[in-house]
């Protein structure tokens, strides 16, 4: 796993996506597009969310030990829990832009927070505020 450092990507908060952080944390082809907004961990936002999702897929993929340790790094940022008017704000955007249930807690976390979701998940892809990286293949 690689470890954050404090570098800049944007000028407000990054809300970086599950998508990204299991492609940062497999150091897969297109880490390096998502290190700098996890890097900047004085500007990193977290969704509750995300926490469960990458939790689960290392857990299943990796183990116990490297899914505490992907989400104790992931908690070096500003955690946002869901709370009521998150949910509804949830709701209201995955109306909206047809979105599934967690990638409209990320892009409502990231409304709240005015701030920036970095992806590579295809759900996002032109919507505002949004900084849409295609996964790339494999070598």
């Amino acid at each position: 796993m690689i470890a954050p450092a404090k570098r800049a990507a944007t000028t407000g908060p990054n809300v970086v996506d599950s998508s990204a952080w299991l492609e940062y944390f497999a150091d897969g082809p297109g880490a390096g597009r998502f290190a700098a907004a996890i890097e900047a961990v004085d500007r990193l936002v977290v969704p509750s969310v995300c926490l469960l999702e990458v939790f689960k897929v290392v857990l299943r993929q990796r183990g116990e030990s490297d899914a505490l340790q992907a989400v104790a790094l992931m908690q070096q940022g500003t955690v946002i829990d869901l709370d009521a008017a998150l949910a509804l704000s949830a709701a209201t955007v995955g109306v909206v832009h047809k979105l599934p249930l967690a990638d409209s807690i990320v892009y409502a976390t990231a409304q709240r927070m005015a701030g920036t979701v970095w992806t590579q998940d295809e759900d996002f892809d032109g919507l505002p505020g949004v900084k849409f990286h295609p996964k790339l293949a494999k070598g």
